[in-house]
């Protein structure tokens, strides 16, 4: 294992090597990190800190670049369900953190993602009356579109597609989020707001979108490139309904 070492942001990084001789083949490459990890620990050395949570590949918790690939080398697979069996009996593995302007390096294999939580802070909810939740069929939505406004829902903010990314463009994110809630009932309300601000804060921190398209094929969720080509049609229905940037 090739592991990227860094203190902080403003420390410079470096390569290490690492060997683990009782690997197998079921062993995600998290796990592979954790065996790792209880080595280090026995010899008194510095653990590699990485993120993760529930890895049931729903949190979004984990991601780290596997040999130059946002979470590891099977598509649409986030880092906690990419497994030692994927690489051959020896081989040298690369682990990085996510590279991108718009997550700088908290320690080692762990990255700043606050950029995309930015995102959602500036236009990323649906107003609701205060008091006792309304009944569920009191907005009804037709079973089409809640199945596609579930299909970006399921986006879990991992930033794989940022990561991916030449220009470190966060269009595929931004593009579900808004897809997401311009097709639920109440969301439909702030629209217009919603993608003004969204996008606003969204050129900030990330670059644009040239549409190389790595970013879909990466996501854990395969959100599809419909969510890039929506960004910029919602800001357009913005503009044209009076809701100026």
């Amino acid at each position: 294992m090739q592991i990227w070492r860094q203190a902080d942001s403003a420390a410079p990084g470096r390569y290490e090597d690492y060997t683990v001789d009782d690997a197998t083949p079921e062993m995600s490459l998290l796990e592979l990190l954790d065996r790792l990890n209880d080595a280090l620990v026995a010899e008194g050395r510095e653990p590699v800190a990485f993120d993760s949570d529930c890895r049931e590949g729903v949190c979004g918790s984990c991601g780290i670049t596997v040999d130059g690939r946002p979470h590891g080398p099977l598509p649409n697979t986030p880092s906690c369900r990419q497994h030692v069996r994927s690489f051959a009996d020896g081989a040298r593995i690369r682990f990085e953190p996510f590279r991108s302007a718009a997550f700088p390096v908290v320690r080692d294999l762990v990255v700043d993602r606050s950029a995309l939580d930015r995102m959602i802070a500036a236009g990323g909810s649906v107003a609701v009356d205060a008091g006792t939740a309304g009944d569920a069929d009191a907005e009804p939505l037709p079973h089409d579109e809640a199945e596609y406004a579930l299909d970006f829902a399921a986006c879990i903010g991992c930033g794989a597609c940022v990561a991916a990314c030449p220009n470190g463009s966060a269009h595929l994110y931004a593009g579900a989020k808004l897809l997401h809630l311009a097709t639920v009932t109440r969301g439909r309300q702030e629209r217009s707001r919603r993608a003004r601000d969204v996008v606003a804060q969204m050129e900030q921190d990330f670059g644009p979108c040239s549409s190389y398209g790595e970013c879909s094929m990466v996501c854990p969720e395969s959100i599809p490139l419909t969510a890039v080509a929506a960004v910029n049609r919602e800001v357009v229905r913005a503009r044209l309904r009076g809701v100026k940037r």
